[in-house]
């Protein structure tokens, strides 16, 4: 989160397990803020929360639901299957459903996360316990 917590420094962002949120990726660089981290705050409305590690069917999936996470763009390299990214946590609920969700690094899974999907949900995708 980009808030202070009152003595001017920025609070630890926490993870769905409830640790200290961990950096999901730097190459590509992925975070709704581009810092490698599923971090999150009042200009996310995507909420760009879920880390996880990408498979051509999800990235099928995503194509074919409007949003072409393969082909590059400007400032974005196009992904891969086995690439780690920041994932929209309606995005992921989406492939959930649709049975293509791709593996979740919880360490690195913003705890936002949990007002979208269960941690009993993640936890069946969990590539990290």
């Amino acid at each position: 989160m980009h808030e202070s917590n009152g003595n001017g420094t920025k609070p630890k962002a926490k993870n769905v397990l409830g640790g200290e949120l961990q950096t999901c990726c730097t190459a590509p660089m992925t975070g709704f803020y581009r810092n490698g981290r599923c971090d999150t705050g009042v200009e996310d409305r995507g909420v760009h929360t879920v880390c996880v590690e990408v498979t051509a069917e999800f990235l099928e999936f995503s194509a074919s639901s409007g949003n072409d996470l393969s082909s590059p763009a400007p400032g974005f390299p196009g992904l891969k299957p086995k690439d780690k990214w920041c994932l929209c946590a309606a995005r992921w609920k989406e492939a959930l459903d649709a049975g293509v969700a791709p593996k979740v690094i919880l360490e690195s899974t913003h705890a936002a996360t949990l007002r979208y999907v269960s941690l009993d949900d993640l936890k069946g995708y969990a590539t990290d316990g």
